[in-house]
């Protein structure tokens, strides 16, 4: 666990939900259409086999972690940016000379009650959590293990209390 990075993978539910991804053949998809490139650097460079994810609905009410995935499949070339037919198709980005990258998850656990933005902006450890920075619009962001942690232990202990 020494290596393991942590991370936030931000959707929007009415593009690909993490209902989506539980409905894939073995609930494991491609992270595709990742078109900024401090993400892409993200997802080709440091994300591992074996990393966290918080799967977070955004543009939805609320904005929420809904889900936890892992990574398991390092970063490749994103072939949607060679398809002219994908609404991610980029002409720049060729198989010879791939600018976008994408790897794949694999769902873990589906969160019953979602973790709030509001709830996370509320609880203590995650002050300095990228996603609650102004302006932070980034769609993949680092998650520290402390982060990890608290997120967890909200997590888990769901329906402990009920």
């Amino acid at each position: 666990m020494g290596d393991q990075k942590f991370w936030l993978f931000k959707s929007e539910p009415k593009a690909y939900s993490f209902q989506d991804l539980l409905r894939e053949k073995d609930q494991t998809a491609e992270w595709d259409g990742v078109r900024n490139y401090q993400a892409r650097n993200f997802l080709r460079n440091e994300m591992k086999i074996g990393d966290g994810v918080l799967f977070y609905h955004s543009s939805s009410d609320p904005l929420a972690i809904v889900g936890l995935a892992r990574v398991v499949r390092e970063g490749y070339p994103d072939f949607t940016a060679f398809d002219e037919t994908s609404i991610h198709y980029d002409p720049k980005s060729t198989e010879n000379s791939p600018i976008w990258y994408m790897v794949d998850i694999k769902a873990e656990k589906e969160i019953i009650e979602p973790v709030t933005r509001e709830l996370l902006k509320r609880t203590n450890g995650l002050e300095g959590m990228m996603l609650l920075q102004r302006g932070s619009r980034l769609s993949i962001q680092p998650v520290t293990s402390e982060q990890w942690e608290i997120i967890n232990k909200m997590v888990f202990q769901q329906g402990s209390e009920k």
